[in-house]
C-alpha cells in the first residue's frame, strides 16, 4: 500500500472544496477509505489548515472539520530532527515545504502529493499532483 504525504494545499482543496481541485483531493481520500493508500500529513499542516479554515468558519467549526480529518490521515510529528534538517537545507526556498519534505523522508513516506511541484523540484522522493497520482494509480 502506497504511503502518501499530502501537502497542505491538497488538504485545503478538500476541506474548503476549492475548485477545480476538490474532486481530485476527494478521490485521494476515497482511495484511503478503501484502504488502497495510506495518507499522511505533517502536524504543521494541521496548524496551517486551521488558520485558513478559521477565516471561513467559526473556530469551533474549524476544529470539528479537523477532528474529522484526523480520522482519515496519519499525522507525522514535527520533531527536532525535522526542524534541524529543514533549517539547514538550502534546496528549499520555502521553509514549510522543507518541513513537509523532511517529515516525509524521516517517516519512510513513498511520495509527496502537492499542487506545487516546483517547490519540490530538488526532492529525492517522487512528487506528483493529485491528478497525476490518480492517473498513475488507475
Amino acid at each position: 500500500m502506497k504511503r502518501l504525504l499530502l501537502d497542505t494545499n491538497i488538504i485545503i482543496d478538500l476541506l474548503a472544496k476549492r475548485e477545480p481541485w476538490y474532486n481530485e483531493a476527494a478521490s485521494l481520500f476515497s482511495l484511503a477509505d478503501k484502504k488502497s493508500v495510506e495518507l499522511y500529513t505533517s502536524a504543521l499542516s494541521f496548524a496551517n489548515t486551521h488558520f485558513i479554515l478559521s477565516r471561513q468558519l467559526k473556530p469551533d467549526q474549524a476544529k470539528l472539520v479537523l477532528r474529522k480529518l484526523k480520522v482519515m490521515v496519519h499525522v507525522l510529528d514535527l520533531t527536532d530532527k525535522v526542524l534541524e534538517l529543514s533549517l539547514n537545507d538550502d534546496d528549499f526556498e520555502d521553509f514549510e515545504d522543507a518541513i513537509q519534505y523532511f517529515s516525509a523522508l524521516e517517516n519512510d513516506i513513498e511520495m509527496i502529493v502537492s499542487r506545487n511541484l516546483k517547490d519540490f523540484a530538488k526532492s529525492k522522493l517522487p512528487v506528483m499532483t493529485a491528478e497525476q497520482f490518480l492517473k498513475m494509480f488507475n
